[in-house]
């Protein structure tokens, strides 16, 4: 038996899909099925913010994304706007009918996060916070698991043991790009480890071009090969105007793009013969 006894498909041979219940909608993640979260990356203020949630709903988009903390290497760079901006994510999920979802840094933020929002993501830099884990496995909360940038999928299958070891059995891998030799892009995109990890184990992965690439030209052909490589779905970053934006623009699409990437996204997906989420 692998390390990641719960994780591992040996424990359990069907895959595992997960629902998420919104106003307006029931979306399912998991093997058969193709899933697109979009939004900023940061909740920045709330007409922008439900303006671009009604677009992303109408457009294609199954879940909304806002970031209400923000981990950033410098102190000194807009973190987010914090408890306040969970208002502007409820306003816009009960505006769309569309689940949200939102990063959680800190056990005392669930508290208020919990109920409030449909999905907890646990970003890169908590991926092995094992408390956050912990406590996160004694909910009822779905929680997308994003991959540390220098975790191997062995520790990664493992930060998802925990949540599952607590009797959450509602995780969603995440892969967005490891840290390498390679200067040219934020992080590498793992690919591969994309079929590897459907092939150990039963949960759902997705893939986030967005922070993988750091570069919003190349979030389209990455969010592609995402799908083709076997991904139940992908996470990017949308903006009105991401020259402006507050928190990584230079990789988040327009409007535009965006509806360029869902295009190609449901061909591929018709290819792959997944089924697109449906309101």
């Amino acid at each position: 038996m692998k390390p990641f006894e719960l994780a591992a498909r040996e424990n359990k041979k069907e895959d595992t899909i997960i629902e998420i219940t919104g106003p307006g909608s029931s979306v399912k993640i998991g093997e058969g099925y193709c899933t697109i979260i979009a939004g900023p990356c940061a909740v920045e203020n709330r007409d922008d913010y439900i303006e671009l949630a009604q677009f992303l709903a109408r457009s294609g988009a199954h879940l909304l994304r806002g970031g209400l903390f923000k981990p950033r290497t410098s102190p000194y760079s807009f973190r987010g706007l914090g408890k306040e901006g969970l208002d502007i994510l409820k306003e816009a999920r009960l505006a769309t009918g569309l689940p949200v979802i939102t990063e959680v840094m800190d056990i005392r933020d669930l508290d208020y996060l919990v109920g409030e929002v449909d999905i907890l993501q646990v970003g890169s830099r908590n991926m092995q916070n094992y408390a956050l884990l912990d406590e996160l496995g004694k909910l009822d909360t779905p929680v997308l698991l994003k991959r540390g940038f220098s975790a191997t999928i062995e520790e990664w299958l493992l930060a998802a043991e925990y949540i599952l070891a607590q009797g959450n059995g509602q995780v969603i891998l995440c892969e967005r790009g490891i840290r390498t030799f390679e200067p040219y892009t934020r992080n590498t995109v793992d690919i591969g480890a994309v079929a590897l990890v459907k092939k150990l184990s039963h949960l759902p992965v997705m893939v986030d071009p967005s922070h993988a690439t750091g570069k919003w030209d190349m979030v389209i052909p990455v969010a592609k090969a995402a799908i083709a490589a076997g991904a139940d779905g992908v996470m990017v970053e949308v903006h009105q105007d991401p020259d402006h934006a507050l928190s990584d623009g230079k990789q988040s699409l327009n409007k535009d793009n965006f509806l360029i990437m869902v295009n190609q996204i449901h061909r591929l997906a018709d290819m792959e013969k997944k089924k697109l989420n449906t309101r």
